[in-house]
């Protein structure tokens, strides 16, 4: 294929950082880049004309869903790269029956959650925010002073990980060179498999019992909707950290909140359902709970490899090599 015509579809507002010029420089050097101000829909006069023209759709955060209708009005496409994570939602399984290959960057979104995860696992572990909370509102070291003597810190503790998805599998790289016991629950690996990964295989529930510090990274499928429920939490050790990056929908909330506001583990959460808590959720006032909102993955800057990884997939097509990050539609349903 020789400089196939290029659109964008996504939301600048949610974008920023994704393209940048350099990134846009090199996707017209591959091909034709018609414009470089994405499309935010695919109804109105510029969107018929760009897509009349199409071979390779670039999408992303807050773009129109892909769905019949773009399809019509872009009978040239031969490839979609998503550049973000998920394409739940956004990519209509017309798009697949059309025989049309669709890549995605979740790949590079991984990186970011990764680290975040590493980083609230040494945290939780120390107790960090305790610590913090304690110094803050005495002025003085004679509270934190003794909770230093307790067994605390992340020497030789037991970090469970729920999910060998890719966020998961680079969560137990990046832990590697620490003094961790890792556990590995997912359905779909062996122990042998886990074992390769570095973690010992385990039971969800066996996980839960055992773990100091529990990390999500389940994608949300039926089968894992509320998979830690009241049942699962009772197993968890007093003072143990149940870390969410995932879906907030893997955890019975209601469930999570009782035990929290006992006092008797504490919990680092990026994601909730609904994705936004109602104003007077206790999440935001519990002094167990680290909240934030939905930052693990890419934010800023980090959002530049989720372009630069959808323009090397165009690249790869465009010179007849195999994408690397091609979603097939069969795997749709077990992927986050």
């Amino acid at each position: 294929m020789s400089h196939p015509a290029i659109v964008l579809a996504m939301q600048p507002s949610r974008t920023e950082h994704v393209l940048p010029d350099e990134v846009l420089r090199r996707l017209d050097g591959i091909g034709r880049l018609l414009d470089a101000k994405p499309l935010q829909r695919f109804d109105d006069e510029r969107a018929r004309r760009l897509l009349a023209q199409a071979e390779i759709l670039i999408t992303g955060w807050g773009g129109p869903y892909a769905g019949t209708e773009m399809l019509t009005a872009a009978p040239h496409l031969k490839l979609i790269v998503h550049a973000a994570g998920t394409v739940k939602g956004v990519i209509d399984d017309a798009i697949f029956a059309a025989g049309i290959p669709v890549s995605h960057a979740a790949e590079a979104n991984a990186v970011p959650v990764a680290e975040f995860t590493l980083a609230a696992i040494i945290f939780a572990g120390k107790r960090v925010f305790r610590f913090r909370d304690l110094y803050v509102a005495d002025r003085n070291r004679d509270r934190t002073h003794s909770m230093q003597r307790q067994a605390i810190g992340n020497y030789r503790r037991t970090v469970g990980i729920v999910g060998a998805s890719r966020i998961g599998r680079r969560v137990i790289e990046l832990l590697k060179p620490f003094d961790y016991r890792l556990l590995l629950s997912d359905p779909t690996l062996d122990a042998a498999e886990a074992a390769c990964l570095g973690a010992e295989k385990v039971e969800l529930d066996e996980l839960m019992r055992q773990a100091d510090i529990v990390s999500l990274h389940a994608p949300s499928l039926p089968s894992t909707q509320h998979m830690i429920d009241a049942r699962r939490l009772s197993l968890m050790k007093d003072g143990a950290t149940l870390i969410n990056t995932a879906r907030g929908i893997l955890i019975d909330e209601a469930a999570l909140l009782s035990v929290l506001k006992s006092g008797r583990i504490d919990a680092v959460i990026d994601v909730t359902d609904p994705e936004i808590p109602e104003p007077d959720s206790a999440f935001y006032d519990l002094p167990n709970v680290f909240l934030t909102p939905h930052i693990a993955g890419a934010v800023g800057l980090e959002r530049a490899r989720l372009g630069e990884m959808a323009a090397d997939e165009v690249e790869r097509f465009v010179a007849g090599r195999p994408l690397l990050y091609q979603i097939r539609r069969e795997n749709l349903e077990n992927i986050a």
